[in-house]
C-alpha cells in the first residue's frame, strides 16, 4: 500500500485499533469462549468412550538350527520372507477377510450389538429403506457385516525401520480391545504354522514318486557304463581314472627309459676301456678293470716281483740270471692284466648289445600300446558321457533323498514352528482412547477464542475503521527528527552546515524508489551501499536492486555482507558459487552470476569460500568491479555495516556513488557516517532511508 496511485490515498492497517476493537469486545469473546468450552466438555463427557488396545509381533525365522532324523537337512538361507516387501505381505495377511471371519467366528462377534448395529435400525432407517434411498443392511449375512465394523475398528501396520507388525483394536469394551488383537495373532501364528506343515506334506508326497524314478534311473546308467567299459576292454587298475592299457603302456614307457640308460652307461663304459687299451694308459685307474677280482690278483702278484726286483738290485747286476727271470715273470703279469683288460672289454660290449636289444624290443611292444591306448582314448569319450549321465542322475537322488528326509522330519505337529512370534500381549486399557476430554476441551477454548477475534479483525477491517492513510499521522520522534534530517545528496564541496540547506533536506524523498530513479536518471554505472543497521539497510538494498532492474537497466548486487542477507533473498540457493570463491580463485565469472528470484536482477552471492582466503585476494575486487560495469548499466555493491576504512578497500575511485541505506537509525548517527565518507574524500554520498517526506501536501512514498 505505497505510493499514489490514480489519486486515491493508500491507506495502512491500524494494528492498534484491531487490538482495541477487540478489547471493546472482551465481554462476547470470553463469553463465546466459554459457552464453546462448556459445549466441548459436556459433549465429550457424555459420549461413549472408546478403549484402545494393541498386541504386538516379531517376525523372524524360527526354523531350527538341525532338523530331520539325521540332519542332512541343507542349509536354510531364504531370508526374503523377512525383506521390507516380507513383512508388508504379512500386514496383508493379518488385515486379511479369511483371518477375520475365523477371529469373527470364534470370539462370536455376530451376537454383540457393537459389531452388528444395523441388526436394530432406527425408524428413520426403516424409511429411507423404503423409499429406496438406503440399500436394508439386513440383505447382507452377518458375517459381511460383522466384517465391516471390524475393519473400521482395525488398524495394523509395521513399526517403522523393525520386523515389528502392531495390531491395534478399538472397542467400546475393554476387554474386547485387549482380547481381539491377542486372538488375531494366535490365529495369525496358527494359520502359518498351519502353511509350513502343508508344505513339508506336499513336498513328502511329491518326492516319494520322483525318489523311486531317480532310482531306476541311476540304475540303469550304471548298468550301462559297466556294460560298456566291460564291451570296449577298460578295465580299471586301481588307481584313479586308470585303465589297463594307460598303466600298461605308462609300465613300458617306464622300462624303455631305464634299459636305455643302462645300454647308454654299457657303451660309455666300453668305449672309456677302449680308449685306454689303444693309447697304452695304465688301466688300472678304470672303475671296471680295478673292480675285477683277477686284475686285482694280477696287481698284487705283479707289486711283488717289483719289490723283490728292487731288493736284490742293490746287491745283484743287470745281468744277473736271477733279475733276469723276475724281469721275464713282471713281463708276463703285465701281459696277463692286458689280455684280462681286453676280456672286461668284451663284457661291457656285450652288456650294450644285450641292452640294445631289449630296447628295440620294448619300442616295438611300446608302438603296439599306443594304437591300443588310441583306441581306448575313443572309446573313453562314450564311457565319460555316460558316466557323468550316471553321476548327474546320482547327484539328482542324493538332493531328493536330503530334502525328502527334512521334509519328513518338520512333518511333526511341534515341527514347524510359525516364523513370528508375539512380543506383547495386548492388556486390557483403564484409559479412554477416545474422547480425550481435557485436550479436546483445551483445543476448543483456543480455537473459540481465536475465531472470535478473527471475526472480530475482520469485522474492523471490511468496515474501514481498522483504516487509516498512510502519512495522515507522524509519530511525535519522526517529526523531531524531520528537522534535522541530513540531505539525500551532499557532496565534499557542499557541506550540510547552512540552516536552510537542512530545511531543503526535509523537503527531499529519502525512498528506496527516489534513490532508484536516482541512478537510472544519472547513468550511475558503480554504487556502494552500506547498511549501518545490518540485514534491515541490506534488505532495501535487495529492493533498490530490483527496482532498477524494473526500469529497464541491467544490474548486478555483489554481496559483500558478513550476514549474507542479499544472497537469502535474491539467489535460488545458499550454497551457490559466489564472490569469495571468486577472490579465491576457485570458480570463472560465468559460474558466479546468478539471476534473481523475483526479477530481471542478477546477483553474485557471498560464496562458500574460505572468508580469510577470500580478504587475501580483495585487490582483484577492483577489477572484478570494472570488469562488470563494462557489461551491466550499474553495479551495485552492498558491504552490510562496513566502516570507511572497509569501503577504502572495496573502490579505489573517490567518484564512486556512495549509498547510505539506513532505515531507523538517528540524524546524529547519519551526520557522522556521512562526515566520515566526507573525510576520506569521497564525492557524492546519497542517504536512503527507506521513507519519504511530504511535499506539496501530498502524502509521502514508503518502500514496501
Amino acid at each position: 500500500m505505497s505510493g499514489v496511485n490514480g489519486g486515491h490515498q493508500d491507506v495502512d492497517i491500524d494494528l492498534g485499533g484491531l487490538f482495541r476493537a477487540i478489547w471493546r469486545r472482551r465481554g462476547r469473546v470470553l463469553a463465546a469462549t466459554v459457552v464453546f468450552a462448556g459445549l466441548a466438555f459436556t459433549g465429550t463427557s457424555l459420549m461413549s468412550p472408546d478403549y484402545q488396545s494393541e498386541a504386538r509381533l516379531l517376525i523372524e525365522s524360527r526354523q531350527p538350527e538341525f532338523s530331520g532324523a539325521n540332519n542332512q537337512g541343507p542349509p536354510q538361507t531364504t531370508d526374503s520372507p523377512f525383506d521390507e516387501s516380507g513383512i508388508s505381505s504379512q500386514v496383508q495377511v493379518l488385515r486379511s477377510v479369511d483371518l477375520i471371519k475365523q477371529v469373527a467366528r470364534e470370539m462370536k462377534l455376530h451376537q454383540l450389538p457393537e459389531f452388528d448395529p444395523t441388526a436394530d435400525p432406527s425408524a428413520i432407517s426403516d424409511i429411507l429403506v423404503m423409499l429406496g434411498v438406503k440399500k436394508n443392511p439386513l440383505d447382507l449375512p452377518p458375517e459381511e457385516r460383522v466384517l465391516k465394523e471390524f475393519q473400521e475398528k482395525l488398524q495394523v501396520y509395521q513399526v517403522e525401520k523393525s520386523r515389528v507388525i502392531a495390531i491395534q483394536f478399538t472397542s467400546k469394551d475393554p476387554r474386547l480391545a485387549a482380547a481381539i488383537p491377542n486372538a488375531m495373532a494366535k490365529v495369525f501364528l496358527s494359520l502359518q504354522s498351519g502353511a509350513k506343515l502343508d508344505s513339508n506334506s506336499e513336498a513328502s508326497r511329491w518326492l516319494e514318486p520322483e525318489i523311486a524314478n531317480l532310482r531306476e534311473k541311476v540304475r540303469d546308467a550304471e548298468a550301462k557304463v559297466a556294460d560298456y567299459r566291460a564291451s570296449s576292454d577298460l578295465l580299471l587298475t586301481g588307481e584313479a581314472g586308470g585303465t589297463f592299457a594307460t598303466k600298461q603302456l605308462n609300465d613300458i614307457s617306464t622300462e624303455l627309459a631305464r634299459v636305455r640308460g643302462e645300454r647308454a652307461n654299457a657303451e660309455a663304459r666300453a668305449e672309456n676301456v677302449r680308449v685306454a687299451l689303444a693309447s697304452g694308459r695304465a688301466v688300472d685307474t678304470l672303475n671296471d678293470v680295478v673292480a675285477s677280482p683277477m686284475i686285482q690278483r694280477l696287481k698284487e702278484t705283479e707289486s711283488s716281483v717289483q719289490g723283490q726286483i728292487a731288493d736284490l738290485s742293490t746287491s745283484l747286476l743287470d745281468g744277473h740270471p736271477r733279475l733276469k727271470g723276475l724281469k721275464s715273470q713282471l713281463q708276463g703279469i703285465r701281459t696277463q692284466i692286458v689280455g684280462e683288460t681286453r676280456k672286461i672289454l668284451g663284457s661291457l660290449e656285450n652288456e650294450a648289445n644285450v641292452a640294445q636289444l631289449r630296447e628295440r624290443q620294448l619300442v616295438a611292444q611300446l608302438n603296439t600300446m599306443k594304437a591300443t591306448s588310441a583306441k581306448a582314448g575313443e572309446d573313453e569319450v562314450g564311457l565319460r558321457a555316460l558316466e557323468r549321465e550316471a553321476t548327474a542322475q546320482r547327484q539328482l537322488l542324493e538332493t531328493y533323498l536330503a530334502r525328502y528326509r527334512e521334509a519328513t522330519s518338520r512333518s511333526g505337529e511341534n515341527a514347524a514352528p510359525a516364523d513370528a512370534r508375539v512380543i506383547s500381549q495386548a492388556v486390557e486399557p483403564t484409559e479412554r482412547h477416545f474422547p480425550k476430554v481435557l485436550p479436546i476441551t483445551v483445543v476448543a477454548t483456543l480455537a473459540s477464542f481465536l475465531v472470535s477475534c478473527v471475526v472480530i479483525m475482520l469485522s474492523e477491517l471490511f468496515s474501514g475503521r481498522a483504516l487509516r492513510p498512510v502519512g495522515q499521522e507522524l509519530e511525535p520522534d519522526f517529526e523531531a527528527e524531520r528537522s534535522e534530517a541530513p540531505p539525500m545528496r551532499e557532496t565534499a564541496s557542499q557541506p550540510a552546515t547552512a540552516p536552510d540547506e537542512t530545511e531543503a533536506a526535509a523537503a527531499d524523498d529519502f525512498s528506496v524508489e527516489s534513490v532508484a530513479a536516482h541512478l537510472c536518471d544519472d547513468d550511475i554505472r558503480v554504487a556502494i551501499s552500506v547498511s549501518p543497521t545490518g540485514d534491515a539497510g541490506s534488505t532495501n538494498a535487495v529492493m533498490l536492486a530490483r527496482l532498477v532492474a524494473e526500469e529497464g537497466r541491467k544490474i548486478v548486487l555483489i554481496d559483500l555482507t558478513g550476514t549474507a542477507c542479499p544472497t537469502r533473498l535474491m539467489a535460488q540457493s545458499a550454497d551457490l558459487a559466489g564472490i569469495t570463491n571468486l577472490l579465491v580463485g576457485e570458480v570463472p565469472f560465468t559460474e558466479t552470476i546468478h539471476a534473481d528470484r523475483l526479477s530481471d536482477a542478477h546477483i553474485i552471492p557471498q560464496g562458500d569460500a574460505d572468508p580469510v582466503l577470500a580478504v587475501r585476494g580483495i585487490e582483484r575486487l577492483q577489477i572484478i568491479i570494472d570488469a562488470l560495469s563494462n557489461a551491466y548499466d550499474t553495479v551495485l555493491v552492498e558491504c552490510g555495516a562496513a566502516g570507511v576504512g572497509a569501503i577504502r578497500k572495496v573502490t579505489r575511485s573517490k567518484d564512486s556513488k556512495i549509498i547510505i541505506s539506513a532505515p531507523a537509525v538517528a540524524n546524529a548517527e547519519i551526520v557522522d557516517l556521512i562526515t566520515g565518507f566526507d573525510a576520506e574524500g569521497f564525492g557524492e554520498i546519497v542517504l536512503m532511508t527507506g521513507t519519504g517526506y511530504p511535499q506539496s501536501g501530498k502524502p509521502g512514498r514508503r518502500a514496501a
